[in-house]
């Protein structure tokens, strides 16, 4: 166990002294930066009179998008992106319009992940990633709101090439040996007291990105990450169960973001996720959000 947190710390440390140790250097490119932030809401209410048994409701998501890139020296790139989104829903009582429920979480995302990658020019670049995923509330008990679980922190080292790029638009991928610490905070009893608990992997993991611009107004922005488990902490726990080779199958997660702009300030997104884990799901969990709101763009 003291090994794979040694291999942890390695790569993080890898990352850290990379870009904490390159002094500002005004010869150099400048950071390419974007920071986004859009709301969207939508609401809808019914008299007491209305007959046909819709029930209204209020909807909100906010959702922000920043990424920095650098070429920190002729042959070290360093790249940072943070998506954050959150979402509630709020419906109207079918018996009285005075009512409203309690707001229900609809969407929610952390995600932050720092790539550095040795652009040594070759046909690949090796690389070294830290990511963090995780969520703001876990509302799955409502007696029992806890924050900020699970947190999924996943180190890789490998290769990456990138097949194309040109101005803002880019296809990468990447390939590696990862670490991934995955840490709940699970009830356990009636009495909905909490325990904590850290599951370990190790795996090989590939991770595509794609940025394609139509046109002025129209943007693709995709993920495909995939990952095959080598090694699991609980394998022993489950061996004998039906479950004991649920870790063993190939995670995937496809993000897809279609964003289309009417104006300067509204737009138009359409997202679609697809998840496989067969540890959560023995089937694919699909996620489909189309939203109209204000943008502001803030870099």
């Amino acid at each position: 166990m003291s090994l794979l947190k040694t291999v942890g710390a390695m790569v993080c440390a890898i990352v850290l002294f990379a870009t904490s140790s390159v002094a500002a250097d005004e010869s150099k490119p400048a950071w390419k930066k974007s920071l986004m932030v859009d709301i969207t809401t939508t609401q809808t209410s019914y008299s007491n009179s209305w007959v046909g048994g819709e029930a209204g409701s209020v909807n909100w998501v906010g959702n922000l998008n920043g990424s920095a890139e650098k070429q920190l020296r002729g042959w070290f790139n360093f790249k940072s992106t943070l998506k954050l989104s959150f979402g509630q829903t709020m419906t109207q009582g079918a018996d009285s319009v005075k009512h409203w429920s309690k707001p229900k979480k609809s969407t929610d995302l952390i995600d932050w992940e720092n790539v550095g990658r040795f652009t040594l020019q070759k046909s690949v670049d090796p690389f070294a990633a830290f990511r963090l995923e995780s969520q703001f509330l876990d509302a799955s008990v409502e007696a029992k709101k806890r924050f900020f679980t699970p947190i999924k922190l996943t180190e890789s080292v490998g290769i990456a090439r990138q097949f194309y790029a040109q101005e803002k638009d880019e296809v990468i991928s990447r390939l590696g040996l990862a670490l991934r610490q995955i840490m709940k905070n699970t009830i356990v009893d009636e009495q909905l007291n909490t325990e904590d608990s850290t599951l370990i992997d190790v795996g090989i993991e590939s991770v595509t990105d794609v940025t394609l611009t139509f046109n002025e107004r129209l943007l693709y922005t995709g993920k495909l990450t995939l990952y095959k488990a080598l090694f699991f902490s609980e394998k022993d726990e489950v061996k004998g169960t039906p479950y004991e080779d649920d870790w063993k199958a190939i995670d995937v997660n496809w993000e897809n973001i279609i964003s289309a702009s009417l104006s300067k300030i509204v737009t138009v997104n359409l997202y679609a996720q697809l998840l496989y884990d067969k540890e959560v799901s023995r089937k694919g969990r699909f996620k489909e959000t189309l939203a109209i709101g204000f943008v502001f763009k803030m870099l």
